[in-house]
Order: structure tokens, then sequence, then C-alpha cells
């Protein structure tokens, strides 16, 4: 379908991955000037996102704010509604908890509904975990993939880790992974155990925060020393070369 235009556009915004780092080090001016025309959004959690938007534009007046939440309990006849102001002619924003809206979020469903109704998308600059990861590991950037959160049951996530590091070594393709952040310690202790010594290992965390951390080595290495993950966003890429 052909956008209208009659109809106000869907901006997908980017947001800090943390809240310990200065906004103005990693959003472009572009993200401030797109809040303060935009009064209706498509959010992750409320709470959070009035907070992120008052950081980013302290005189936006928040009782002009309509937002609607997108999360695992929004029920798919929901959707629609959420870009009825869309249709409108109003501008809707779609916010991420973290990170860019689409990537390794459910904003995704929103923007093919967007196309599929005619509506423009307009993706913002800001910083993607992922992308931020794979430049800073010294690993395939020509050829990468993101598999989302792997197996919590050991078995499982043994053989899936080891069938991470064969694709990695068969395709010469970095395999990306993450997992709720308070099983990080865990998930680093069972990467570990489960790949080839030589098999190589990026830990990203706090990418782009004062506590930034960022290294690769093999696993053998890794089990050497130690560093604490819990509760710290993670992002994990493996490569056997």
């Amino acid at each position: 379908m052909k956008p209208s235009t009659f109809l106000g556009k869907l901006y997908l915004i980017p947001t800090t991955l943390g809240e310990e780092g200065n906004p103005d080090d990693v959003l472009p001016q572009t993200i401030k000037r797109s809040i303060d025309f935009i009064d209706d959004y498509i959010v992750e959690n409320e709470k959070t996102a009035r907070k992120f938007i008052k950081s980013i534009q302290p005189q936006k007046v928040q009782a002009t704010l309509r937002l609607s939440a997108l999360n695992k309990h929004t029920e798919v006849s929901e959707h629609a509604k959420m870009l009825q102001p869309c249709l409108e002619g109003k501008n809707v924003g779609l916010m991420s908890e973290a990170g860019c809206p689409g990537v390794a979020d459910p904003g995704a469903v929103i923007v093919k509904l967007a196309h599929e109704k005619g509506i423009q998308v307009v993706p913002l600059v800001g910083p993607s975990s992922i992308l931020l990861a794979i430049m800073a590991s010294g690993m395939n950037g020509q050829s990468f993939a993101f598999n989302g959160y792997i197996p919590i049951d050991k078995a499982e996530k043994k053989s899936v880790l080891k069938n991470l590091e064969k694709l990695s070594q068969d395709k010469n393709q970095s395999q990306i992974f993450i997992e709720t952040p308070y099983r990080n310690n865990k998930m680093l202790e069972d990467i570990v155990q489960a790949l080839n010594p030589s098999t190589y290992l990026c830990v990203a965390t706090d990418i782009t925060l004062p506590t930034e951390f960022i290294k690769t080595m093999r696993a053998a290495d890794w089990k050497k020393i130690k560093v604490d993950l819990h509760n710290r966003p993670t992002i994990f890429i493996i490569h056997k070369m």
C-alpha cells in the first residue's frame, strides 16, 4: 500500500542501553526533536518510558503524553488501536526498553502492521547493543547471526552451544546470543564448559555505560579469569575459527 500524505508517521525511537550513562553521549539530537513533537507512544513499560522522555526533553508536559503498552501481556487485537493516531494524521513514537525498536524487541509486530496500513516508518539513529558488540569483538562483521535467547535446560543449552559453535566454523559466521541478566554468570560458566578450548568468546557487558566491559578471548582463557555479570545486560558472541 502506498503511504498517504494524510497519515501520521511511525517513528522508531532508540533509547539508552542503561540509566547510568549520559543520553547526550549516545543519542543524536534527532531523538530530542522527535520527542518534542510526538505525544502518542507505543512502549514496553509506561513508567520507564516516561522517565526516559523526561530525561531527554524535561520541558515536555507529561500530561500531554498518551502511552500504549506493548509487551507479552498485550492482546494482538490491541495492535491496530495503537496505530489509530497515525490514521488520524498524528505521529506515533515506538520505543524499546533499551536500544533500537524492532531489534530483539516486540515492536517488530507494530512496524509490520504499519507497513500493511501504508504508514511511513521512520527509523532514527541510536545504540544497538548487538551491532556495538560485534563491532568491538574482532569477530566476523561480514557474516553474523543473532540467535536471541538459548534454552535454560543444561542439556539443551549445551546442545545449542555446540551447534552454534559448529555453525560458526562451517559458515565462518559469528554467533550472537543473550541471556536474562540475572542468569549471566551461570551462562558464562556453561559456555566455557561447552565450547572447544580454542573457540573464541566475546563478552560485551554494560555497553555505552561507565561500567562497560568488552573482551574477546579463547574459551580456555575465560576459565582463568573471574568477571561478575550478574544483572548486567550482556551480549555473548562465539566463533570457532
